[in-house]
């Protein structure tokens, strides 16, 4: 049995290494070459969730995996949110061959699948980021994103000014774009082409009405029904993508409750963004389109990643 620890994953699984990676466990999950059940999210507290996610990544390929708790709470002490582990089982005798730290191949493949999304939905001169939270997820958005658009700024909102200032420092020194603290929403995404959520709010934060049309949105703070991080408006206007329909019509909370509203039915969900890589269903038809990617996240992203690690040394 091995085990690979976050430090290892943080410096083999790269974002040029993990976004190839997560798009074609998209377009195979899409294709039906994949079979996973519904994830399963058991409630353990305020903020506090475990959730267990299995998945088989077709002929041949690995099964597993992944035991995961969310603690929104622990930002605040300087500890990841997501904890836990990938376990990968032998795809030809059965045997658990290797458990790996969920937590880092969650931050990695989440915004690795964000910025698959971008480059399949995004215009191709989009260049202005705005994203919407200042906590592990806004780090690994802006890099992975800077690695499928060339981007000339970066601004951040987040509750705390100091903090979204303090990130916008950060990030414009370790990826040489210019990066500002913007003190509302409104204000952030005014200019965006493309705008990521990443906050995790209960009640949204993001208002159809601010978003310029042309502009890509990825949501990705609300992993289950319950907390949205946009309103019904922004739902509506768009064309809007998901990772999995299964899972989005379960428990996508933005699109539930635009659905909810009466504003919306199943078939506003255009397409799995593997059937857009796979050329199935046209992505961003026009300049002036509101794209929005939904991302519940999926275990064929935790495995395949999980297998790349495991299976290939480099």
């Amino acid at each position: 049995m091995r085990f690979i620890d976050r430090d290892e994953i943080a410096r083999r699984l790269t974002y040029s290494r993990c976004i190839p990676i997560v798009r074609e466990a998209m377009i195979a999950f899409s294709g039906g070459e994949t079979r996973q059940l519904l994830r399963s999210i058991l409630p353990l507290g305020e903020g506090r969730l475990f959730g267990v996610m299995p998945g088989a990544m077709g002929k041949g390929g690995p099964f597993g995996a992944k035991l995961i708790s969310v603690f929104a709470d622990n930002f605040a002490k300087g500890v990841q949110s997501h904890q836990g582990l990938v376990i990968l089982f032998d795809p030809d005798s059965g045997e658990p061959v290797c458990v790996l730290h969920a937590g880092e191949i969650t931050a990695i493949r989440t915004a690795a699948a964000s910025a698959v999304a971008t480059d399949a939905l995004a215009r191709p001169d989009a260049a202005r980021l705005t994203i919407l939270g200042y906590g592990e997820q806004a780090w690994t958005h802006a890099r992975a994103i800077s690695e499928v658009r060339a981007l000339t700024s970066i601004t951040v909102w987040g509750r705390s000014l100091a903090r979204a200032e303090a990130f916008a420092a950060g990030v414009s020194a370790e990826l040489d774009v210019p990066a500002t603290a913007a003190a509302d929403v409104r204000t952030a995404v005014a200019d965006a082409d493309i705008v990521c959520t990443v906050t995790g709010s209960a009640e949204p934060i993001l208002m159809g009405a601010w978003v310029t049309p042309g502009t890509h949105v990825n949501l990705v703070g609300s992993g289950f029904a319950g907390p949205v991080e946009v309103d019904n408006d922004l739902v509506a206007r768009s064309r809007f993508f998901v990772d999995s329909r299964e899972g989005v019509l379960q428990q996508g909370a933005e699109f539930l409750n635009a659905k909810a509203a009466g504003l919306i039915g199943d078939d506003h969900i255009v397409a799995e963004i593997g059937e857009v890589l796979a050329g199935k269903v046209a992505g961003r038809r026009a300049v002036d389109e509101i794209t929005v990617y939904k991302s519940l996240g999926h275990v064929v992203q935790d495995l395949a990643s999980a297998w790349a690690l495991y299976h290939d040394p480099s």
